[in-house]
């Protein structure tokens, strides 16, 4: 069983829906947002999910006539900053931003003062994020193959990283290492900035990241590109196969981040927020920085988003049971 102690444990597209919400007669009523917005993001700040609120932070200012208040509040995978939010006021000026494990993970792996599919209300999918495997060039291997049979030659003296224990990030190595039938030991991190670092250091020989965290490494040949986890090749790295082509589809998962708030809030402030999110995400300017940190712009509409949820908590929790992964 792979224990996991921790000390804090608590518990383009999109602009084609509005999901329902007739968000600008919803504006007209509530008069909403009257003052800056908080907007949590439960990890460490110069993280992935960070730089995918803060490309579009000023569309959303200019959207919504606020401010937005980013504030980093990492911890306990993620549940720190996610609890804030559940006991926040339902009035849309404490909101969410944060990653799959948030919503469809963190539940299966500890135990939690509440639900996060019952606790939020889910707003719109700000990001996906593709994976990118990656390895220190001390590792003899430039592809899944070859890293799998460096592995098998090393087993048990290899380390990979995550941005944190029961992240997307863990469990998708561990998923691999099942597949595969690889040894090597997890070193969890405090969010992907240290991780990152551990894996240019060569603490770790195998990492999971999305691309927006080592672009800058990978373009300056401190870090290998591996595979990506995608069904197809990313614009940024043409020459890396993704892992259906290294023989893996089931590791074609990426990670995403969404916006929720507290359940109660209102359709209407849901309703402009979502609207918010649909137009900030079709802007030209917002595409293209996406695509240059790897991110894609998410093409399902909130009924589609919020329909995933049920599907991907029993995905994920298949893949903590069968590893037998826990948080302590």
């Amino acid at each position: 069983m792979i224990r996991c102690n921790r000390r804090q444990i608590l518990r383009a597209g999109m602009g084609a829906s509005l999901a329902g919400f007739h968000a600008r007669t919803a504006r007209s009523q509530t008069h909403y947002p009257q003052r800056p917005i908080r907007v949590i993001v439960p990890f460490a700040a110069g993280g992935v999910g960070d730089a995918a609120i803060r490309v579009l932070a000023p569309r959303l200012e200019q959207k919504l006539a606020q401010k937005l208040v980013i504030e980093s509040k990492p911890g306990a995978a993620g549940s720190i900053g996610t609890l804030e939010v559940v006991r926040a006021e339902a009035d849309g000026y404490t909101i969410l931003v944060a990653a799959a494990g948030n919503f469809v993970i963190n539940q299966f792996l500890m135990k939690m003062p509440f639900d996060p599919l019952a606790a939020l209300t889910p707003v719109a999918k700000v990001a996906e994020i593709p994976i990118v495997f990656c390895s220190n060039p001390s590792v003899q291997a430039h592809d899944l193959a070859q890293f799998i049979a460096y592995a098998r030659a090393h087993r048990g003296k290899l380390n990979y990283g995550s941005p944190g224990n029961g992240s997307v990030n863990h469990l998708l190595v561990e998923n691999f290492k099942r597949v595969a039938d690889i040894e090597i030991a997890h070193i969890p991190y405090r969010g992907s900035p240290p991780a990152t670092l551990a894996a240019v250091a060569n603490e770790i020989q195998l990492y999971a990241i999305g691309l927006a965290a080592v672009a800058g490494h990978l373009k300056e040949g401190k870090l290998t590109a591996l595979a990506v986890t995608a069904n197809q090749r990313l614009p940024m790295l043409p020459e890396v196969q993704t892992v259906v082509e290294a023989g893996f589809p089931s590791l074609a998962i990426s990670n995403w981040w969404g916006m929720a708030a507290p359940k109660q809030t209102s359709d209407a402030v849901i309703g402009v927020l979502h609207q918010a999110i649909a137009e900030a995400l079709s802007d030209t300017t917002v595409v293209e920085r996406f695509a240059t940190l790897g991110m894609l712009v998410p093409t399902q509409t909130r009924e589609q988003f919020v329909a995933s949820l049920s599907a991907e908590a029993d995905f994920w929790s298949q893949i903590i049971q069968r590893g037998k992964i826990v948080i302590e």
